[in-house]
């Protein structure tokens, strides 16, 4: 059993975190908002830290889960920051979903300190978190990685290496791209069925088995038909994810048409007050068109 830490206990890192003491390890967690930190302890036990660089004081492993770039560079640089608690030997990983960029940054200055970073973003939401069963894709050094890989495992279903430093975070930009344009599709598709005059529900067991099946579609069909959204992937979350996604882009040359425009269309639905929406609200927007 590891000694490890976990800062940001946001719905992804709080119930992260609770499979980590799960399954044995010694936990202590930092929170921004310390009632959190101290809700945490209750329900898992270990220790709450008042600072990045004291939860991470003594770590073998450090894990995080914050917002963003900024976010990011704030848990682990300056005096404060988990970097100038962690010991040489030590790794840092980052469940944060950001840009290659920052990620890179970040592990030259880690591996200036001997210590090694993982980038290590995922994917599930919310309900994988809390099941234990994201789907984890990492960048980083092969050690690095094959000494993080057993603690990740408290949380993931699958968890593997996919190159170098930001690899994790550019195969995340992959599954976020192919998510944007499957979605709009579904709620074309639905949209479609409902102004057509038929029954949403017996289309997907028809066509839910066949090349239009998608995990979205089985996952999601039900509450797009009744127009519920207060559940899963925040919009605003995968606008964030879709502006890293277009910034690279614009750096290596790859043309993406679709997603730039889902992007705005999720913009759309921001407008109409669907910030904390999940991302197969798009639907609602389809629908206030007509």
């Amino acid at each position: 059993m590891a000694k490890a830490c976990f800062l940001g206990l946001g719905v992804m890192g709080y119930p992260m975190a609770g499979h980590l003491a799960k399954a044995g390890h010694e936990v202590t967690v930092y929170n921004r908002t310390a009632a959190k930190a101290g809700k945490w302890v209750a329900e898992h036990g270990g220790r709450k830290a008042p600072s990045p660089r004291e939860a991470a004081q003594g770590a073998e492993f450090v894990m995080a889960c914050v917002g963003n770039d900024d976010d990011l560079r704030a848990v682990c640089l300056g005096e404060e920051g988990a970097f100038a608690g962690m010991s040489p030997g030590s790794v840092f990983v980052d469940h944060t979903t950001v840009s290659a960029a920052v990620t890179r940054e970040l592990h030259a200055e880690a591996a200036a300190r001997g210590v090694s970073f993982v980038d290590a973003p995922v994917s599930g939401g919310q309900a994988g978190a809390e099941n234990g069963q994201l789907v984890v894709m990492c960048g980083g050094e092969e050690e690095a990685f094959a000494r993080a890989e057993p603690v990740i495992a408290a949380y993931a279903k699958t968890c593997r290496r996919m190159g170098a430093s930001g690899a994790g975070q550019l195969t995340k930009m992959v599954n976020q791209i192919a998510i944007a344009g499957l979605l709009q599709g579904l709620s074309e598709a639905l949209h479609f069925a409902e102004k057509a005059g038929l029954d949403g529900r017996a289309v997907v067991e028809v066509i839910g088995g066949g090349a239009a099946g998608s995990w979205q579609m089985l996952n999601r069909y039900e509450t797009m038909l009744d127009d519920e959204f207060d559940h899963g992937f925040a919009v605003d979350w995968m606008r964030k994810d879709l502006g890293i996604c277009l910034r690279t882009a614009d750096e290596n040359g790859a043309p993406l048409p679709v997603t730039a425009l889902v992007d705005q269309f999720y913009k759309d639905v921001q407008n109409m007050g669907g910030g904390r929406w999940d991302t197969s609200s798009l639907i609602r927007r389809l629908r206030a068109l007509g």
